[in-house]
């Protein structure tokens, strides 16, 4: 994991300037400046583009075969360096450097569509080649401190045009037919940001994820070139294609980006393993979780809730809806659920009331979830959770991802395509009721015996038909199960004030064994609600006491 994602310099917020004018440089003045600079023979092999006359159709189909060949070779680490000057910045003097407003690209296209190319530097130290993509020719842009406002920062000199960039935003009218706001980002490794209408920037998700909670250090691949497809005037929406590599893989990817009131990218992701990979990250997203409304008693903090996600949402391939509540554990936990040809799966913001965040600076209840969709057959895997423990809200600790059965085939390629959705709703994405809240008490004491401990949850379901269910009750059965332990106690109660009902189960486990539980609602065997599930472990039993000498 990293730390959150919040290091870049701020996003605009500007008018959107007349569609005709504008300061972005042409295609006219792009060619000028590799000519005299020499940039197309100076740019490193991963990103370079062909010394003769641009391909005059530049696709997706280029980036696999970079990408295929990329594969071939062993990774080189030189490629990906920076000066120092840059690599030492601070994050108060990184701040500093902002692109100027009158130099965002595609300013006199006619498009809704801005591009802000970020400096390097600070923990951002991997260069990144971006190319302008129009009429099926890809240039590279090159680097120039002309692009920039550097404030208090002196200036870099004798930095080569070729050096690159540490990402970008994308901005568009998102908000307001007239104001520019960021829709979607790409800084850092290969993760990316995006937001809908109405939403602030909170979790991220990324390219692709390497050993992510296993015995070995985490790899982490990164962008080594990124080409835009300049957006036409009429243009609703934008193609983004990238290149990645890691010591154990190289793969080639293609993003299209749709904004709107929810913002869906269109992922299809190419990868080609240099070597036999165990546990690799397909969509993986990545999120902090640092207490929620089961943890009041364990804290002093003003606001009762801090975190970007508060649930992993699942929906399995046989068509089963799982909410999993997120939690700050206090030692590395994963979860791996096993499935075939998933559905979906998601890290969510359910809880969208401000009063049970009270921070007006991060503003946790305009955060996104992310919902992915997988598009065809991803076959055998598993969707897993990691658990990290935190003390610090500046810090990722959460991670979910599709991890297939098998390692992926060593130097072949391997395609995956998904649907990735920036959702506000507090709505279901199905039909049955869902989890409102849940609660884990504390362990009952009257319970522990004979070395059993014991622990009481409390869920509470609302939506779907539960409503009209109230007017019979007893027609609705809690379902419960465990992997472990037994089940001492479960009622159901009506909850009119939620518009549905209210679980209490009390289970005990064997001292030191860890279980899990599932709970959901039904009626005359039709499922009514969302399948709640969560984990515990029973308290190890205590060491008897020695004898005196």
């Amino acid at each position: 994991m990293r730390p959150n994602p919040d290091a870049h310099p701020p996003g605009p917020c500007e008018a959107a300037p007349a569609r005709k004018g504008g300061g972005r440089p042409s295609r006219r003045l792009l060619l000028g400046l590799l000519g005299s600079t020499g940039v197309l023979a100076a740019l490193p092999a991963a990103g370079q583009a062909p010394t003769s006359a641009p391909k005059a159709s530049f696709g997706y189909a280029d980036v696999v075969e970079r990408a295929r060949q990329l594969g071939e070779r062993p990774f080189d680490a030189d490629a990906a360096r920076i000066p120092e000057s840059l690599s030492q910045l601070s994050y108060d003097t990184y701040r500093e450097i902002r692109l100027r407003r009158d130099r965002a690209f595609w300013r006199d296209g006619g498009s809704d569509f801005r591009l802000l190319p970020f400096h390097l530097g600070f923990l951002h130290d991997k260069p990144v080649q971006l190319h302008s993509v129009a009429n099926g020719v890809a240039l590279p842009i090159p680097f120039t401190t002309a692009l920039f406002e550097y404030g208090k920062v002196p200036v870099p000199k004798g930095l080569s045009p070729s050096l690159g960039f540490a990402g970008f935003a994308v901005t568009t009218t998102l908000n307001h037919p007239t104001v520019q706001d960021e829709v979607i980002s790409f800084l850092g490794a290969s993760y990316f940001r995006l937001i809908g209408r109405g939403q602030r920037y909170g979790l991220s998700a990324r390219s692709l994820a390497l050993d992510i909670g296993g015995a070995y250090p985490e790899e982490f691949p990164f962008m080594r070139a990124l080409w835009l497809e300049e957006p036409a005037p009429d243009a609703t929406e934008l193609v983004i294609y990238a290149l990645l590599d890691s010591p154990s893989v190289a793969g080639a990817y293609r993003y299209v980006v749709r904004p709107g009131a929810t913002t869906h990218v269109d992922v299809t992701a190419t990868i080609v393993p240099r070597k036999v990979i165990e546990r690799i990250g397909i969509a993986p997203l990545t999120s902090m979780f640092q207490a929620g409304e089961g943890d009041l008693a364990q804290r002093s903090d003003f606001r009762p809730e801090i975190h970007d996600s508060d649930g992993l949402m699942m929906q399995a391939g046989s068509g089963e809806w799982i909410w999993r509540p997120l939690r700050n554990p206090k030692s590395l936990r994963i979860a791996s659920f096993v499935d075939e040809n998933p559905r979906g799966f998601g890290l969510m913001q359910r809880d969208r009331d401000f009063g049970n965040y009270q921070d007006l600076e991060a503003h946790y209840h305009a955060r996104p979830g992310y919902w992915v969709e997988p598009q065809g057959e991803w076959g055998k895997g598993r969707i897993e959770l990691i658990e990290i423990p935190t003390d610090n809200e500046a810090f990722d600790n959460i991670g979910a991802c599709w991890t297939p059965e098998a390692p992926l085939p060593v130097g072949e390629a391997s395609e995956f395509r998904y649907r990735l959705s920036a959702l506000s709703t507090t709505g279901p994405l199905h039909p049955y009721a869902q989890t409102q809240h849940s609660f884990a008490g504390s362990d009952l004491e009257d319970g522990h015996a004979q070395g059993q401990g014991s622990k009481r949850f409390i869920v509470d379901f609302a939506g779907g038909d539960l409503a009209y269910h109230l007017g019979d009750p007893a027609r609705v059965e809690l379902a419960v199960s465990v992997t472990a332990g037994s089940v001492m106690t479960r009622i159901l109660q009506p909850n009119p004030a939620a518009g549905g009902f209210r679980a209490i189960v009390d289970a005990s486990l064997p001292d030191g064994q860890t279980g899990e539980m599932r709970i959901f609602l039904r009626a005359r065997g039709r499922t009514l609600s969302e399948t709640w599930t969560s984990s515990w472990t029973a308290p190890a039993a205590a060491a008897p006491p020695q004898p005196s000498e």
